[in-house]
């Protein structure tokens, strides 16, 4: 009995396995994982973690990395012995030189417990990197979240070329001191600015007024619009490092240490409600990407914008509830447009920020050290042979290059030679119609 149960076990394994293989040889071929893919960067339902960073270079050998948490990125748990919330963190950075063939430049490692302390909304450290004077470098930043087993990467450049550029000043709050992360302030907000080369006798302020433009559709080859004009003035301060500023009017504000020189620490001034759009009043003018200039002329000028606005996309949905779900959809993109893109502009007025806006998050990442490239999944394309089937992913790609700029390093234009085939009238003629435009599903939200 034991014998016949046996040989029967046997025989039911392997008609096991050989369904199990007859069943794969019929499936579709599996993708590969793409590790070099980082579009996880520029979508928040992918990324948990979103760590900010800042470079400023203290000495001809050194450089210090600063790396911000906010509370929400870090995962606490009180799984542990003495029963704290607590989250664990392992921050790796390999430093390259650009100058020199992306030579491996230096290393550094922090591995963390980040005790959870109450009412703390960000937590910040540092991490000292070895330089060279006259070089141009890139940072690759892995940071590992141990309890979640989930890895974040970034790509931080910054050089050591001059003592006049960003990268050797650093701002913080006026009255409590905390780093800034971001050049974007508060219309009431008072800050310092910290110059770490020496002693300056002044500081002088240059106001350019805000950057309106916003970019042509990628169909058409011309250059992206730039800031092209003077600042309106300029201003000398004695300089302090706890020199209360605040700058009260939109606009962008570099800061010198010489009148002559046109290279700095750059505060933006972007309205008192950014990164969000809320006002009708600027709500409408992302509009440009859908409409035509005269319709966005009759928006703009409407005696009532809200009620305009309102219409413009109820005509687009065609009901209510349709024209809430278009509305939150498209200003969101515009929301963290702003968020990934601001250089001197806000971010849904860069090339990057309307490909973000009209085609959304991208499928596919890829970054170099002068610049990265986005891909949009288009439709599956399938091929047969025998009883097996293969699928080919084909992407839509837009690849932008990045621009050497005063007052960012965030700029990057879009290579229009490289976009033949954009489908933008496509997408702009979905998104009349009520639908969100994806070149992969065209049809559905």
């Amino acid at each position: 009995m034991k014998k016949s149960f046996s040989i029967r076990t046997v025989c039911l394994l392997i008609s096991g396995i050989l369904l199990v293989v007859v069943f794969n040889s019929c499936k579709t071929t599996q993708h590969t994982v793409d590790y070099k893919d980082l579009s996880y960067l520029y979508n928040p339902t992918k990324n948990p973690i979103n760590p900010r960073y800042n470079v400023i270079n203290k000495t001809d050998e050194s450089s210090e990395l600063s790396v911000r948490f906010s509370t929400s990125d870090l995962f606490f748990s009180e799984a542990n012995p003495q029963g704290v919330a607590t989250a664990n963190v392992l921050i790796t950075v390999k430093l390259y030189s650009i100058s020199q063939g992306k030579a491996l430049a230096d290393t550094a490692v922090l591995d963390l417990s980040i005790v959870k302390e109450t009412g703390k909304q960000e937590y910040i450290y540092n991490l000292p990197l070895k330089v060279e004077k006259g070089v141009e470098y890139l940072a690759e930043v892995k940071i590992l979240d141990r309890l979640r087993l989930l890895v974040a990467q970034d790509f931080v450049q910054f050089n050591t070329l001059s003592y006049n550029n960003r990268f050797n000043f650093r701002g913080q709050g006026h009255f409590d001191k905390n780093e800034l992360f971001s050049s974007v302030l508060r219309i009431d907000e008072y800050v310092n600015l910290l110059y770490s080369r020496g002693h300056i006798d002044s500081l002088y302020i240059s106001f350019y007024k805000p950057f309106r433009e916003v970019p042509d559709p990628p169909s058409m080859l011309l250059p992206e619009k730039t800031l092209d004009y003077d600042p309106l003035q300029v201003v000398a301060l004695p300089y302090s490092d706890s020199l209360p500023m605040m700058f009260p009017k939109e606009g962008i504000y570099l800061c010198s240490i010489d009148r002559n020189i046109k290279d700095g620490f750059t505060f933006l001034n972007l309205g008192s409600t950014y990164p969000k759009v809320t006002t009708p009043e600027r709500m409408i003018e992302p509009l440009i990407y859908l409409t035509s200039q005269d319709e966005l002329t009759e928006l703009k000028s409407a005696a009532k914008p809200k009620a305009a606005l309102d219409e413009f996309w109820i005509k687009c949905g065609g009901n209510v509830d349709k024209a809430r779900e278009l509305i939150r959809i498209f200003y969101t993109r515009v929301l963290y447009s702003n968020y990934y893109f601001t250089s001197y502009k806000e971010g849904w007025r860069s090339e990057r920020g309307m490909i973000y806006i009209i085609y959304g998050p991208p499928d596919k990442v890829y970054k170099t050290s002068d610049g990265e490239s986005w891909g949009y999944k288009k439709p599956v394309i399938k091929s047969k042979w025998g009883g097996r089937y293969t699928v080919s992913d084909s992407y839509l790609f837009f690849n932008f290059k990045k621009r050497e700029n005063v007052f960012s390093d965030n700029d990057f234009y879009l290579s229009r030679s490289e976009t033949l085939v954009t489908f933008w009238d496509k997408a702009i003629a979905s998104w009349r119609k009520g639908i969100v435009f994806r070149l992969d599903n065209p049809k559905g939200m």
